[in-house]
């Protein structure tokens, strides 16, 4: 049986822990403080008080050695315990974490392998370094090819880059019949973690530029989409954030894209769109762009090539994170 902590932050590591779960031939449990949870895709699910809430937040470091563990937080002790009790209960045969160097550490303190998913950006800190020597296996969800930090060299052996996972995998992608009497259509993405980007910056470039029609989708002041898929493959051009799912699934529909880092810790997003721009996949920016600039912006991604989306590796990642935790949990099943 596989345990999978998942961080509650946005949407994104929900989303590919179900990706990755739906592939598993074990019985998965899902770990987390996230609300909302894809109950189908996992066999059994522990919620776990957030990790935060006292007024006071002495030492959250542990000196540096840790990101988030502050002395007499009561979250944390309840989380920390919950964990604890469900382990020696269900006895896991390994635990996938995405992401918490403390969940990651406490896991294999109680003798359990992990599993720990990697995240882009500047992970050269001592808390990030420990999580990824102490795992058992890394799973790295895009191509080494395309994105090879220096950080993953020396765990090089116990690494696997599976590609981009996107949720609409098995999904065909039916576009928008082509014709040239209709508006280019311009679909801009937002995810739950939060943006920059909002939906009154999207109108005031639609007021402007009457000659594209325009589409904001989970954009703050706008609404959420469960589901964006139809307007990701009825799309010409594809604004988005450079989050790793709204990447891969940009990729699988093979659309042209602008990608606009959004700031997040440890410069993860601005490393995703470094790695896309060096590999000409897509136009990346560091913001919203004035006014003027769409259609050269726009003229730009329609002109990249876009088979290149085949090197983010989307098709079959899920299977392929599936086989590296089974194959870790069948080398360590538990007697």
């Amino acid at each position: 049986m596989i345990g999978y902590y998942i961080h509650h932050h946005g949407r994104g590591h929900l989303t590919r822990a179900a990706s990755i779960a739906r592939k598993l031939s074990l019985d998965v449990t899902a770990l987390t403080s996230a609300h909302s949870v894809a109950v189908e895709a996992f066999d059994d699910h522990v919620q776990l008080q957030l990790d935060y809430g006292d007024a006071h937040e002495v030492d959250p470091t542990a000196n540096d050695a840790l990101h988030w563990a502050p002395i007499h937080e009561t979250g944390l002790r309840s989380r920390m315990a919950r964990v604890a009790r469900w382990v020696a209960t269900a006895r896991p045969d390994a635990v996938v974490v995405d992401v918490s160097v403390e969940i990651a550490t406490f896991i294999r303190l109680m003798g359990v392998p992990v599993i720990v998913v990697a995240m882009p950006g500047d992970r050269t800190d001592a808390a990030h370094q420990l999580a990824y020597r102490l795992a058992d296996h890394i799973i790295a969800a895009w191509p080494h090819e395309v994105y090879d930090p220096t950080w993953l060299h020396p765990h090089a052996h116990k690494t696997t880059y599976v590609g981009g996972i996107s949720r609409f995998e098995d999904r065909e992608c039916v576009s928008r019949t082509v014709d040239t009497s209709l508006s280019p259509r311009v679909v801009v993405l937002s995810g739950a973690g939060g943006s920059a980007v909002s939906n009154a910056d999207v109108q005031a470039a639609a007021a402007q530029h009457r000659s594209f029609h325009w589409t904001g989708i989970g954009l703050p002041g706008g609404t959420w989409v469960a589901d964006p898929w139809p307007d990701i493959c009825s799309s010409d051009i594809v604004v988005s954030h450079a989050g790793q799912n709204a990447v891969a699934d940009i990729a699988i529909a093979g659309k042209p894209a602008i990608v606009i880092a959004q700031e997040r810790p440890f410069g993860e997003q601005v490393a995703t769109a470094g790695a896309l721009s060096m590999h000409n996949l897509a136009v990346t920016l560091k913001e919203w762009p004035a006014l003027e600039s769409w259609p050269d912006l726009i003229t730009q991604a329609q002109a990249l090539d876009r088979e290149g989306w085949s090197k983010w590796r989307t098709t079959g990642a899920a299977d392929r994170a599936a086989r590296v935790i089974e194959s870790v949990a069948i080398r360590h099943t538990a007697r």
